[in-house]
């Protein structure tokens, strides 16, 4: 058992106490953020800037400059779908769960774009050697991106890309020992797979009724 312990544990051995308490915070409202977000609940919004400005300051601290930059992008993200989500016409909601058309497919292509170049350009200015890890990560982050646009249009596409991209998340942090981290985006691919289903229920269910 040791051995499973230590994979979990030990990216945490010279952190202070506040630190681990701050990753904690964020493990805890990051798994709410997107359990509120399968139940279409406007929760998903407090819940994820918690979390998100929170890693902003964290990623600050370990100089990690790129990832802070995607972490603050979410954290604008949060307040626009927070904002749109919450939008009411007759007591009715104005924003519904629906399909992507083919400017939303482009725009989204467009941010998954220059998100991938963003990163790498951010790599480079830093002089940090570009690794497959690295690689890997900026696709990534693309997509996180794109799904966090669409999640805050409440298209059904942002599931899609926020399972492939979680699931590709899981081995690269496990490689770089950040065994907390890569258990949670398990957690995270699992309720993502769950959300498909019933946004997709949902979706289906305001077709026949119109």
């Amino acid at each position: 058992m040791n051995p499973i312990f230590d994979f979990f544990l030990k990216a945490y051995q010279d952190k202070s106490t506040f630190v681990i308490i701050l990753e904690a915070v964020v493990l805890v409202t990051g798994i709410a953020s997107v359990w509120y977000a399968k139940k279409e609940n406007i929760l998903v919004y407090p819940t994820g800037l918690i979390a998100t400005v929170i890693s902003v300051y964290l990623l600050l601290l370990d100089k990690l400059y790129g990832d802070m930059m995607i972490n603050f992008y979410f954290s604008i993200m949060s307040i626009y779908g927070w904002w749109n989500w919450s939008r009411t016409e007759n007591n009715q909601k104005v924003v519904k769960i629906s399909r992507t058309n083919t400017k939303e497919k482009m725009i989204g292509l467009g941010l998954f774009f220059l998100t991938v170049a963003f990163t790498y350009v951010v790599y480079s200015i830093f002089g940090n050697e570009i690794t497959i890890s690295n690689y890997v990560d900026m696709v990534t982050s693309g997509m996180f991106f794109t799904a966090m646009w669409y999640m805050a249009k409440k298209k059904i596409e942002n599931w899609m890309l926020w399972i492939i991209a979680d699931i590709m998340t899981v081995p690269l942090y496990a490689y770089r020992g950040l065994g907390i981290l890569s258990f949670q985006y398990i957690i995270f691919t699992i309720l993502a797979i769950q959300a498909y289903f019933l946004w997709k229920k949902s979706l289906n269910n305001n077709q026949l009724i119109v």
